[in-house]
């Protein structure tokens, strides 16, 4: 099954293996493909696991089974931290927990009762009677009178009641509004989905469960967030979820319809307000209308955690342009600005910074994203975060595109959003890359990439994969680079995500760049210009030219080069960024000949000492020296050359390297040779080192495979590239190895 829903299994079934086996086993072909969400209950369809567990509790004393009932009433859909109080309310006595410990079930603590695994608390609760769990609840509810308990007591006393009741739901919705404030978005999603079950009007079902869905999707369950949703739709959160795991084109019509919906809808409002007003003003008294609109909003707060009303299009239409920019599509891109000023909405800076770069006008989208860019500071909403470090990502502005994804990651921790963690991740992976970090990088886009498929987020992994298939380029590991690559260009071209698969491309051309494949990397950088779902990507054909321009002036093409590098200086004339005329003057170098080139060579290295990508200064340094080589300029190329090494071999690029190496040999000046004295992580690429590491620790290859997201396949490659480039033959030299280097 696919990797994604692999994880989502092994999360559903709390990582019991025998569970997954269970739970896999029912699932159909939609739901096996990740095209539906897992069932709702996992406890309902794999019921063997429970069954085994039952006769370990009905074996132990009434007054054990009780005090584990309680504790585990308390910890189960949501912790409500109120056993102590509970046991203490019941006047109960605390030692028959002893047999309890006694069997391996559970133990005392001071903090409460800790469960052998998330299945034994489970048992706990389902083996006794329904009778004796809404007690259970019915006491858990009594003692939760603290500031802040409201929806906890709200739970329990749900969880106990018998049947349907208007009172009971209004009051679960009030508190679900109260957790959603705090940032408890689970808890507000099991608090609107039992009002659900408790309201007696069928018709008001569906709103709450939509409601819910979006609680669910910020808790990070997309699961269950997709599930809910299919009750109804709101501010667009199937337009959202489309986005984040579906085709990316459906996506953006259902955003855009719904952008131009609520606009109609906010106008209607406007017009019932007016007219409420004039009635107010006539009676003195406020009208039915306007003391229903209240109510809703007091209970269920400002659009379940999404905009305002009046914010609600202006959101809808970022998404949408959002979704538009991932197909790479201009014509969509062009569709929603040209909605955005019909409604007279302007859209978020960064989406509309890069709409504007899509056509052509390098001017305007220096100016929003400079705006989008200095919303960098510290707080605030995660999303704005986002966008702040893409924008500077685009300016160039590299350290501040990593505070501003470091901050939006830390701002969605502290709201209770996971959902957008991942995501933050990602631009924070390409920020320390392209500044002289590739191994944090790598780990980083690693951790984000488990967290995208854990949070039902499938094609922000892919976005991932393919950051991570550069991340191996570069390190020189290619059938890493290749798996990677094929996985985020399968997925992005059956959900139409221009984005990932124009990137997945853009390394394997810079593979082929690196290993001397030009004319290779040459076709696969002209395949970029392509347009469409799935074939290409303006931004990212942009970003790949000066590696275009170095492809194609290897093998004679330079018309096509000369065009792309054109346009390429006139966005970097543009924002004005070190780097990026830094490498506009090093693609003039490259098209130019004789001590002209060496000038622009020159003006490069100047521009790069202001900027923050090394790994760029480092490859204009290695073609810097190669061509004062051809100038027989042996002194100045020889230090342009090793400097480019020494570079290369601190990025851990043994491609780049090699091509350093052979250089200076054509020079008569031999290399410093590589020593069994350098540290390990100038030796082995990021991927290797990792693999190395668990395997000293004694992990399997299945095992690592496991928490790496590869094949036992790619697991035997890499430690026989570690046994290669280590000059060992076992596992065992490995630890004595590693051990040394500690």
């Amino acid at each position: 099954m696919p990797e994604g829903v692999r994880i989502r299994v092994l999360r559903a079934v709390h990582g019991d293996p025998l569970a997954a086996a269970e739970l896999t086993a029912v699932l159909d072909e939609r739901q096996l493909a990740g095209l539906e969400p897992l069932p709702a209950d996992p406890v309902t369809v794999v019921p063997g696991l429970l069954r085994s567990l039952r006769p370990e509790f009905r074996s132990l004393p009434p007054d054990t089974r009780r005090l584990l009932l309680i504790a585990a009433a308390d910890q189960h859909p949501v912790a409500t931290h109120a056993y102590q109080r509970a046991v203490t309310a019941a006047r109960l006595d605390t030692g028959p927990l002893d047999d309890a410990e006694a069997a391996g079930l559970a133990r005392a603590t001071s903090g409460g009762v800790v469960f052998r695994d998330p299945w034994t608390r489970i048992a706990a609760y389902e083996t006794v009677s329904a009778v004796d769990r809404r007690e259970t609840h019915r006491l858990l509810a009594r003692v939760l009178r603290g500031e802040g308990e409201a929806p906890r007591r709200s739970w329990h006393r749900a969880a106990a009641a018998l049947g349907p009741s208007r009172r009971l739901a209004a009051e679960l919705r009030a508190s679900a509004h109260e957790a959603r404030a705090a940032g408890e978005h689970a808890l507000a999603c099991v608090l609107l989905e039992r009002a659900a079950e408790l309201i007696p009007d069928p018709r008001e079902r569906p709103r709450l469960l939509a409601r819910a869905a979006a609680d669910a999707w910020r808790s990070g369950d997309g699961d269950r967030a997709r599930r809910l949703a299919s009750h109804g739709n709101i501010d667009g959160l199937n337009g959202l979820l489309a986005l984040r795991a579906g085709n990316a084109t459906e996506a953006f019509d259902a955003l855009l319809a719904g952008a131009v919906r609520s606009a109609e809808r906010g106008a209607e409002r406007g017009m019932e307000r007016g007219m409420a007003t004039g009635a107010e003003a006539s009676t003195g008294a406020p009208s039915d209308r306007t003391v229903k609109g209240a109510l809703i909003e007091g209970a269920g707060g400002s659009r379940v955690g999404f905009p305002a009303a009046a914010d609600a299009s202006a959101h809808l239409l970022a998404r949408a342009t959002e979704a538009a920019v991932y197909t790479g599509d201009l014509r969509r891109c062009r569709e929603a600005a040209a909605v955005a000023d019909r409604l007279g909405i302007v859209p978020l800076g960064t989406l509309g910074g890069l709409a504007a770069a899509f056509d052509g006008r390098y001017e305007d989208a220096r100016d929003l994203l400079k705006a989008a860019a200095g919303r960098c500071g510290p707080g605030g909403d995660p999303t704005s975060l986002i966008h702040a470090s893409i924008a500077a990502l685009l300016l160039g502005d590299h350290t501040r595109a990593a505070a501003a994804a470091v901050g939006a990651a830390a701002s969605a921790r502290a709201m209770g959003e996971p959902a957008a963690v991942p995501q933050a991740m990602e631009f924070r992976a390409y920020a320390e890359f392209w500044t002289g970090r590739p191994r944090s990088a790598g780990a980083a886009a690693l951790d984000a990439l488990r967290q995208s498929y854990a949070t039902g987020q499938d094609n922000g992994a892919c976005h991932l994969q393919a950051a991570l298939a550069m991340f191996a380029a570069v390190t020189g590991d290619e059938e890493l680079c290749r798996a990677r690559a094929e996985a985020a260009r399968t997925h992005a071209l059956e959900r139409g995500l221009g984005l990932p698969a124009a990137l997945a491309l853009w390394a394997l051309a810079f593979l082929d760049l690196s290993t001397g494949r030009y004319a290779a990397s040459a076709s696969r950088l002209r395949a970029l210009a392509g347009f469409g779902p799935g074939h290409g990507h303006r931004a990212v054909r942009h970003l790949a030219t000066p590696h275009y321009v170095e492809a194609a002036v290897r093998t004679g093409d330079t018309r096509v080069a000369r065009a792309a590098h054109a346009d390429y200086d006139r966005w970097a004339r543009a924002v004005r960024s070190p780097d990026d005329l830094a490498l506009s003057a090093r693609c003039r170098a490259l098209l130019a000949t004789g001590h002209d080139a060496a000038d622009h060579y020159r003006t490069a290295l100047g521009l790069h000492a202001g900027g923050t990508r090394d790994f760029e200064r480092a490859r204009t340094e290695l073609l810097f020296g190669s061509a004062l080589r051809r100038l027989r300029n042996r002194t100045e190329a020889r230090d342009r050359l090793h400097s480019a090494l020494e570079a290369f071999e601190h990025f851990g690029s043994p491609h780049c390297a090699a091509q350093a190496r052979a250089e200076l040999r054509a020079l008569g000046e031999p290399a410093r040779p590589q020593t069994a004295a350098r540290p390990l992580a100038t030796v082995l690429t990021a991927q290797q080192l990792m693999v190395a590491r668990m395997a000293a620790e004694g992990a399997t290859n299945r095992e690592i495979a496991s928490r790496l997201l590869l094949s036992p396949r790619t697991i035997d490659h890499h430690l026989r590239g570690v046994f290669t480039r280590l000059g060992i033959r076992s596992r065992i030299e490995l630890v004595r190895l590693l051990a040394s280097e500690d």
